[in-house]
């Protein structure tokens, strides 16, 4: 019978299997419903650290820069991702203000927080205070962060107003793409590694 670290258990049809080495751009699938396990992570700690810091400062130009200015007949205009929530706060949908709050700056900062905190204490190889809390919030947090869901509806606007308006994309949108790519690589699926990096 195989050490119980190192088993993986399929989220899909809860199949049991041992963990394998992968080698690069590889994958393992379960036999029976064909789910992805786990994929080959080339990146190690102080790069992950590394990558979590440039998200966090993309994160800050993310939000406190314009994603977009507007000009028309010599008015101008510029918004920002607080802009956008404040914008919706004061009309009659008040609850979408604070689900787009939560998916476009809460839950990503919170999990920059997170990986943040996980990942200076794994560079010593030890595991942080609370790390079965962190990786379980880091788990229940990625759903919940819609970074891209943003950069596509930003993208959307700056296009469609293009026509009408002088549009200029701002440096906070070309920092909400760095982040939402980065965010992809960060705090996906991949994050479980760390349970067996730090076992």
């Amino acid at each position: 019978m195989a050490s119980t670290d190192r088993l993986i258990i399929c989220e899909h049809c809860d199949c049991v299997y041992e963990r394998v080495e992968l080698a690069k751009h590889q994958k393992a699938l379960c036999l029976r419903c064909g789910a992805v396990l786990q994929r080959h992570n080339g990146l190690d700690v102080q790069q992950r650290l590394a990558l979590s810091l440039t998200a966090a400062i993309l994160w800050m130009f993310a939000n406190f820069y314009p994603v977009m200015s507007i000009s028309l007949q010599g008015l101008h205009n510029s918004a920002t991702l607080w802009d956008s929530v404040r914008a919706l706060a004061t009309g009659p949908i008040t609850f979408i203000a604070l689900v787009a709050a939560i998916a476009i700056i809460i839950a990503p900062m919170f999990q920059l927080l997170l990986l943040l905190w996980v990942l200076v204490h794994a560079l010593g190889r030890r595991r942080s205070p609370a790390f079965s809390l962190c990786m379980r919030w880091l788990e229940t947090l990625r759903p919940w962060s819609m970074l891209e869901v943003c950069l596509l509806g930003s993208m959307v606007a700056v296009f469609k107003l293009a026509g009408l308006l002088d549009v200029l994309p701002g440096l906070g949108l070309i920092a909400l793409a760095a982040l939402s790519l980065l965010m992809i690589r960060l705090a996906g699926r991949d994050i479980r590694d760390l349970w067996v990096y730090l076992s």
